[in-house]
C-alpha cells in the first residue's frame, strides 16, 4: 500500500453545481475594510485552534478584528442557518471550518469565495474539481492526518497489542473516508480490527463498553469532530479498561488519548489565512488556489502520561522515542 502521510498527501477535490465566475466578489485593495465571515462547526482544541491560526494572519494583514464574524454553530443541524446569516452579512469572503460548515456555505453561495479548514478529503464533499485547481468558489487547507505512521508508532509503543478497535463517527464523511484508510492500514500492519461507529455523543459510553467487552487491546481513533468533543467519555470507559487510544491529533490526546502522531491545527489555520488574505488582495482566486497542505516537519508526536499510568503503561520518558512531547 502507498504510503499514507497526512502532512504530504495532495487531496483531489471537485467542485459541483458551481459554475459561475469565481473572482473574489469585490477585490478588497485596502484590508482595514474586507470583512470575513467565519463558521465553525464546534468548539474543541482542533477547530479552535483553526481559528486561531487564520485570525492571527488576517490580523497581522490589516483586516480589522471588529470585521471578522466569527460564528459557533455548534451542531450540524444549526450549520445552515448561520451559513445563511454569514452569506447575506456583506462578507468578502468565508471561512468554514469542518465539513458540515463548509457544505452549508458552499450551497448558500457560489459566488463568494469561501476558504474550508479541518477537512479530510474535500473531492468527498464534491465541491471542487482537484486539488490542483479547484475551479469553483471553495478552496483551503487539508487536515487528512499521517495515518500509516500512527499505526507505526501504535506498534511501536504498544508492541503487544493484536486487536484494534477503529471507533468513528460514522456520519461524518471525514471520518468515514479515514476510518477506510485505517482498515487498510490496519490490515497491511497483520492487525487483527474492528469497526466501531458511533452515531451522536449518547452512543459513546455504550460503544466503548462494546470494545471493552470485546477484549480489544487498543482503540485507534482518527480526527473526528464528534468523538474530539467527547474524547473524555471514551477514556472514561477504556482507561480502567487498560485499553489505551491512539488518536489523530494533539487535542484528542489531551483530552484523554494516550498518543498521537499528528499535524498542528494552528499551523493549518494559518495555512487557510494565507489563502484568504491573497485572495481579499485579488492576487488569487478560489478557483486557481490549490488546496493546502502542511509538510512532514510540521507533524508532532505527543503522549500523555496521566493516561499511560491509567492504563498500566511507563510513565517514563526514557522508554519513549526522543521526539515525542509529554502531556503530565
Amino acid at each position: 500500500m502507498k504510503k499514507i502521510c497526512a502532512c504530504m498527501l495532495a487531496l483531489g477535490i471537485m467542485l459541483s453545481g458551481c459554475g459561475s465566475d469565481t473572482s473574489p466578489s469585490e477585490k478588497t485593495k485596502d484590508l482595514s475594510e474586507a470583512k470575513v465571515g467565519v463558521i465553525q462547526l464546534m468548539q474543541h482544541d482542533a477547530l479552535d485552534a483553526s481559528y486561531e491560526g487564520f485570525e492571527e494572519v488576517l490580523l497581522e494583514a490589516g483586516i480589522k478584528k471588529e470585521n471578522i464574524d466569527y460564528q459557533v454553530a455548534g451542531d450540524q443541524a444549526n450549520c445552515q442557518t448561520v451559513a445563511d446569516k454569514l452569506v447575506n452579512g456583506n462578507n468578502d469572503l468565508i471561512y468554514a471550518i469542518a465539513t458540515p460548515a463548509l457544505q452549508s456555505v458552499a450551497s448558500a453561495t457560489n459566488e463568494l469565495p469561501i476558504i474550508g479548514c479541518a477537512i479530510t478529503d474535500y473531492e468527498s464533499t464534491k465541491l471542487v474539481k482537484s486539488n490542483d485547481a479547484p475551479g469553483g468558489n471553495v478552496t483551503g487547507a487539508s487536515d487528512l492526518t499521517p495515518i500509516e505512521e500512527q499505526f507505526h508508532l501504535m506498534k511501536q509503543l504498544l508492541p503487544d497489542a493484536k486487536k484494534v478497535a477503529i471507533m468513528y463517527c460514522g456520519s461524518e464523511d471525514n471520518s468515514i473516508f479515514q476510518g477506510n484508510i485505517a482498515e487498510q492500514v490496519a490490515k497491511d500492519n497483520g492487525y487483527e480490527y474492528k469497526v466501531y461507529k458511533v452515531s451522536d455523543s449518547n452512543d459513546i459510553q455504550v460503544v466503548t463498553e462494546k470494545i471493552v467487552s470485546d477484549e480489544m487491546d487498543v482503540i485507534y481513533i482518527p480526527t473526528d469532530n464528534l468523538l474530539a468533543t467527547y474524547m473524555s467519555s471514551v477514556e472514561a470507559v477504556a482507561s480502567p479498561a487498560k485499553i489505551p487510544c491512539i488518536v489523530g491529533e494533539e487535542g484528542m490526546c489531551k483530552s484523554g488519548g494516550f498518543a498521537t502522531y499528528g499535524i498542528n491545527y494552528k499551523n493549518l489555520g494559518k495555512l487557510a489565512g494565507q489563502q484568504a488574505v491573497a485572495i481579499l488582495k485579488g492576487e488569487k482566486t478560489a478557483a486557481d488556489t490549490p488546496i493546502a497542505q502542511l509538510k512532514a516537519e510540521d507533524c508532532t508526536m505527543v503522549i500523555n502520561l496521566k493516561v499511560a499510568k491509567k492504563c498500566g503503561l511507563s510513565t517514563n520518558k526514557a522508554d519513549y522515542p526522543k521526539e515525542a512531547n509529554f502531556i503530565e
